[in-house]
């Protein structure tokens, strides 16, 4: 079986369905009508079954759906270009033999009296987990985070970051373009909830739709999107220039990580609001207005609209090329 949800995770599940509740009333409520999809982890049930439990609207059901919410899986240029080839991550792979890398190793071995060739950076990276885990599951001041200092801590962030970039975000088109799917199902929701309608109209149907899924599944819709896209990749070697970039997948894709598109019926028409983690994240191409006209959002995102087609991309020859705008 795969990985449980801790209690405090589905404590987390059940405070952000309040919130989001307490956020927007009239969407999530007893007169509401709204549908909750999962992937189809023992994690992401439990965790939709906590959300459930936050909202506290009766009795509800979810349905699975890992078509849609595990696409990187079906993806064959994903799978073989990203996932399977360790080519894929080699700067992952150099920053881990790197300078940054071996000066945490070393003030670590020294720490716990050991010769520093009994240490590998795997294993200097396992301590750095455990200390992050017990800090942000069990509020402990862990005595594994007495390992490191700062500075290691930012070298081992880094660390992390260049494997999320690397392996689900900007580093290779392929990871963008397997959420298709996804991107496609959100925006063929929204053109439901936005279409024009007179005041004798009966309301949309589906006033909400609940996805749960994975940093993989959230990642990658994130980079097709255009979100977060800095000026040079991070690399193996710009550790010291990458001080002040905007990728950084703990804060983007932490515990309990959301993404809302929230429509608003407008006099001029709908407009689009993006919230990730519950904060306003302005549109690439459209950074002036923090809920553009949805036609204005629709029309910046045009050519995948009317592209995108996942099947073609994921099977074709091109899939697993790298990146080549960064």
């Amino acid at each position: 079986m795969d990985g449980q949800l801790v209690d405090k995770g589905r404590q987390d599940l059940r405070l952000l369905a309040q919130r989001l509740q307490k956020l927007f009333p009239s969407l999530l409520s007893e007169q509401s009508s709204f549908s909750l999809k999962t992937s189809s982890k023992h994690r992401c049930v439990s965790s939709m079954e906590a959300f459930r439990e936050g909202l506290q609207v009766g009795q509800l059901s979810h349905s699975v759906d890992d078509e849609l919410l595990r696409f990187f899986e079906r993806c064959r240029g994903y799978v073989e270009g990203v996932e399977k080839n360790r080519t894929a991550l080699v700067e992952v792979h150099r920053f881990k033999k790197g300078g940054e890398m071996e000066g945490v190793r070393g003030r670590v071995a020294m720490k716990l009296g050991l010769p520093p060739h009994l240490l590998t950076p795997d294993l200097v990276e396992a301590a750095f987990f455990l200390c992050s885990y017990e800090l942000s599951i069990r509020s402990l001041n862990s005595p594994w985070c007495f390992l490191f200092t700062e500075e290691d801590a930012r070298v081992l962030e880094y660390k992390s970051d260049l494997k999320q970039f690397w392996k689900r975000f900007h580093g290779h088109v392929i990871s963008g373009v397997s959420s298709c799917p996804l991107f496609h199902h959100v925006f063929r929701t929204l053109d439901k909830a936005g279409r024009p309608r007179r005041a004798t109209d009966a309301p949309p149907a589906l006033t909400a739709s609940v996805l749960l899924g994975h940093a993989e599944t959230l990642l990658p819709l994130l980079s097709l999107l255009g979100l977060y896209r800095d000026p040079h990749p991070p690399t193996a070697d710009n550790y010291q220039q990458q001080h002040g970039r905007t990728f950084r997948s703990g804060l983007i894709v932490p515990y309990a990580a959301n993404l809302l598109f929230v429509l608003f019926d407008c006099q001029r028409g709908p407009r689009l609001q993006l919230l990730l983690n519950e904060k306003p994240v302005r549109f690439p191409g459209l950074p002036h207005d923090d809920a553009p006209l949805y036609r204005d959002v629709r029309a910046a995102y045009r050519p995948l609209l009317d592209g995108c087609d996942s099947a073609r991309e994921c099977e074709g020859r091109g899939a697993r090329a790298p990146n080549t705008e960064l």
